[in-house]
């Protein structure tokens, strides 16, 4: 039928057009679609405070508009964009460096605490599925935007099985508001961060594991030390190199 020869060589051109690894298309167009916007996002070709809309990206990617929706979607789910009523979707605008010590102080007050609480109540299916998310982040790690993107997002989801797993729902959802480890990752690239977060996640689960909650609360609180240090350095490193005064 016309229709479904037109679907289908719109979907073989999308493919072709958005498939961000240069290798086999997915099978799902909005997938492939998620990925390239996401590794425009990570590699700031998308613009941190812009505005995006479903018809422009349509002509863009060389797609239908429905995976375009659909991975929009699951984007504003993520906080890696932001509904505008009317207007289509907006990009959050880069954190600041108050944003960025406030998070991580809202981080040392809950997560420890909650990472304890993952030693005394995570059930076995809980740390199997902590234990299978550490090996999926090991399996996305590496070069390029999209790459260190989608261990963000990994990143965030074993935070948040921590604190699932606490059992204290308010922690949980106050936890996930924040969107920490979009805004985090989104901040500046740098693949080394990847490796030394891979090692403290661990230590973290390590000790939820062994069902010893002191160690764990130990491992969470100093992942997070670590983390913003790291993270700090980096902005250093970047205002300086942009000529910005600290503390913009």
């Amino acid at each position: 039928m016309p229709g479904e020869a037109s679907a289908e060589q719109d979907h073989e051109r999308g493919a072709r057009a958005v498939s961000p690894r240069g290798g086999r298309p997915r099978t799902r167009m909005a997938d492939e679609v998620y990925d390239t916007l996401l590794g425009q996002l990570m590699s700031l070709r998308i613009v941190p405070g812009s505005r995006v809309t479903i018809d422009v990206l349509a002509r863009e990617l060389g797609v239908s508009q429905t995976p375009i929706r659909d991975a929009l979607n699951r984007m504003e789910a993520e906080g890696l964009v932001v509904r505008v009523h009317h207007a289509g979707y907006r990009i959050p605008p880069q954190i600041t460096r108050d944003r960025f010590e406030d998070i991580r102080e809202i981080r040392l007050l809950l997560e420890p605490a909650a990472a304890r609480r993952a030693a005394e109540s995570a059930s076995n299916e809980q740390v199997a599925e902590l234990r299978r998310m550490l090996g999926e982040m090991a399996e996305v790690a590496g070069d390029g935007h999209m790459a260190y993107g989608a261990f963000g997002l990994r990143d965030a989801a074993f935070h948040d099985l921590v604190a699932l797993s606490a059992g204290n729902r308010l922690v949980r959802e106050s936890l996930a508001r924040l969107h920490t480890h979009v805004h985090m990752f989104r901040l500046l690239y740098d693949t080394q961060v990847t490796d030394l977060a891979m090692g403290e996640h661990e230590e973290v689960l390590a000790a939820i594991a062994a069902r010893d909650p002191d160690a764990a609360a130990y491992a969470m609180r100093r992942h997070i030390l670590l983390s913003g240090d790291r993270f700090r350095r980096l902005l250093d490193e970047s205002e300086t190199a942009d000529g910005s005064a600290p503390g913009a």
